[in-house]
């Protein structure tokens, strides 16, 4: 039996933050932190019923936010 991970490749061509103008590792860095992100975040917040306070709002919307930094800041 062989095992094959199922590992996600997130592409982003057109950008200007370095010479081939795609970037590879931070789009797919970025998901998998969202995905853990998210997986912590949203239950709690739903949890502990601050989804309707503002500060739930963003603990629901900061997997988001932090896909953008991840990604932004690693430039290939």
């Amino acid at each position: 039996m062989v095992f094959i991970p199922i590992f996600p490749i997130c592409f982003q061509c057109g950008t200007d933050q370095n010479p081939c103008r795609c970037k590879v590792v931070g789009p797919t860095l970025g998901f998998i932190v969202t995905i853990c992100a998210a997986v912590i975040c949203w239950p709690l917040s739903l949890f502990c019923g601050c989804w309707a306070t503002k500060t739930g709002n963003a603990m629901l919307g900061y997997p988001v936010e932090l896909n953008g930094k991840v990604s932004s800041f690693i430039p290939i």
